[in-house]
């Protein structure tokens, strides 16, 4: 019969067999495994294999006799444990099967218990109350159970001692069910923290909807390392989360403080249309569809409906969905966004800047002074301090010359807005030019390293939308004509607000539609505003998510969004 074979250097007593080709590591392993074989043994792959001497195998020996008394160990140690175990469910089953027998009931001869929400406790303390909520957190210990509620206005520690822990509810309890909890709330002892300061010592509770526990839990179906698809697909569930409920929150305080803001400069607000029949940012970007056998679009932008309404109501603004059919996949680009849009009557550009920059201080201001909004940015974004004023204004002609003095370039592109590559496939850079559009990536770097607001303004009229007022040139200059357009870039996020004074003279506007081949038809009571009493008169469109992302230093805007929209994606 073949010996068992051994090579101390390239064997192995884990995947070994002991044949020449696999052989193992040790001799007191294979002597372990095949006690009455014969071995050959060699020390690595140069050497023959031997016979071992009758030393080596004294030695082997005594190493195999090590082995199977670990071996014994082990299996003691496996058999006691799964003795525990099955102690331990026997309890368990013992403890449940009891705890069936626990009914609990709301004593009659307490205090009447104050109903409220979670974020109105604070002046009930040491009063007992009622309230209900999600199971947010929850950690048994030494047969107190200690539950986290949660009800969309704050979080709650609550404790289960006692009876009312002892329960079947309270022994099958998961994470994310509804429950219903009566105590008296306390103060936390020094030392000691719980959300909001206090804590309810629970005497009666209640399950109002169950979440499932096993393969179903919620644990199960999302956490923080969930792919960025499945996040997605349960964004129901992620809107749970300390993290993306509190970016929720922010946004409806900056929406408050925004309306706050624009109210006090004299805006009034009003609901433009989103179905609509014209475009104002180019067809290309178009949702378009069927309205009644006519042809329609989904709005790309409130602005012209907003110039209408000069007139009659003065300064106005909107906070209005967007929609952009723009095959962008970028951390910046939603197919759907909130879209908050101003038109102001009787100003200068100079004005138009100076307003957004005020609305924008001030509105940050507010937030920054509310209590509950200022803690939501400390727990979004740190180190947030709010810009300075007055934002930095850099004409587009500076920022070309900017971007070349700090070697910042553009991917080269053919005559039809190709890139162009070099041999090894890669991208073609060269440096800026006037005239090109400056995109996202070196407007984005820029903005970095500059560190502050900037106010981007001038750029060329190829490069913008028909209706925009173009800059005057003086008596015989030559070069390219430019716009009283500005786009704000703020660090981090690029451009989050799009702005300009607009087109007044009448037949300017009519021969921009026809250098934009835009049939003036459908435009006609946009065209009205220029013949019954024109004036110069400007406005902007702000990024809500955009703006948000910048606030609570989010790396995407999808993370700004309720339920964002972007290519592929308009689930759930």
């Amino acid at each position: 019969m073949a010996p068992i074979h051994v090579d101390e250097s390239a064997g192995s007593d884990e995947t070994g067999k002991g044949t020449p080709e696999q052989p193992y590591q040790t001799l007191a392993f294979a002597l372990y495994s095949h006690p009455e074989e014969k071995f050959a043994i060699r020390k690595d792959a140069t050497a023959t294999y031997e016979e071992p001497t009758q030393s080596a195998l004294k030695k082997a020996k005594k190493g195999a006799d090590g082995i199977e008394k670990k071996r014994k160990k082990a299996e003691e140690l496996a058999a006691r444990e799964a003795k525990e175990k099955a102690d331990a469910r026997e309890r368990k089953e013992k403890k449940l099967e009891e705890s069936k027998k626990i009914v609990l009931e709301e004593d009659p001869s307490l205090p009447a218990a104050v109903k409220a929400k979670i974020g109105k406790l604070a002046p009930l303390r040491s009063k007992r109350i009622r309230t209900s909520g999600w199971v947010h957190r929850l950690r048994d210990q030494k047969e107190i159970i200690f539950i986290v509620l949660r009800d969309g206005t704050g979080y709650l520690q609550c404790v289960l001692s006692g009876k009312v822990a002892q329960t079947y509810e309270a022994l099958t309890l998961t994470l994310e069910s509804t429950i219903e909890v009566v105590g008296t709330l306390k103060t936390v002892p020094e030392g000691q923290t719980a959300p909001g300061g206090h804590e309810l010592v629970v005497d009666y509770w209640r399950v109002l909807g169950a979440s499932p526990g096993g393969d179903d839990a919620f644990t199960n179906r999302l956490n923080e390392k969930s792919d960025p698809s499945i996040q997605a697909d349960l964004r129901h569930l992620v809107l749970r989360g300390e993290t993306a409920s509190a970016v929720l929150k922010l946004r409806a305080a900056l929406l408050g403080a925004f309306r706050q803001t624009l109210t006090e400069h004299d805006l009034l607000e009003v609901t433009p249309p989103c179905l609509v029949q014209t475009q104002v940012e180019g067809g290309a970007t178009l949702f378009k569809l069927d309205y009644y056998g006519q042809p329609a679009f989904l709005t790309q932008s409130s602005q012209l409906y907003l110039e209408t309404c000069l007139p009659a109501l003065g300064d106005v603004f909107c906070v209005q969905e967007s929609f952009r059919a723009e095959n962008s996949h970028t951390r910046r680009h939603l197919s759907e966004y909130t879209h908050l849009e101003s038109e102001l009557a009787f100003i200068t550009f100079e004005d138009l800047m100076s307003h957004l920059e005020s609305v924008i201080c001030e509105t940050v201001n507010k937030l920054l002074q509310d209590p509950t909004s200022a803690a939501l940015i400390k727990q979004l974004n740190p180190t947030f301090t709010p810009p300075e004023r007055p934002f930095l204004r850099l004409s587009y002609v500076d920022a070309i010359k900017w971007l070349n003095d700090h070697d910042i370039k553009h991917e080269a592109e053919d005559a039809q807005g190709n890139v162009v590559k070099d041999a090894q496939g890669n991208a073609v850079m060269v440096p800026h030019a006037v005239g090109d559009d400056i995109a996202e990536a070196a407007e984005r770097r820029m903005t970095d390293i500059l560190g502050r607001p900037v106010f981007l303004y001038g750029f060329p009229a190829e490069l913008k939308a028909f209706y925009m007022k173009k800059m005057p040139k003086a008596p015989g200059e030559d070069g390219p004509t430019f716009t009283e357009s500005c786009d704000l870039l703020m660090p981090g996020v690029g451009e989050i607000v799009g702005g300009s004074m607009r087109i007044a003279d009448i037949d300017e506007l009519l021969a921009a539609y026809k250098r934009e081949g835009i049939d003036p038809a459908p435009y006609y009571w946009f065209t009205d505003q220029r013949k019954y009493g024109t004036c110069e008169h400007g406005g902007y469109g702000l990024g809500v998510e955009r703006f948000l992302a910048w606030l609570g230093n989010r790396y995407t805007v999808r993370e700004c969004s309720l339920y964002p929209r972007w290519p592929g994606r308009a689930t759930p």
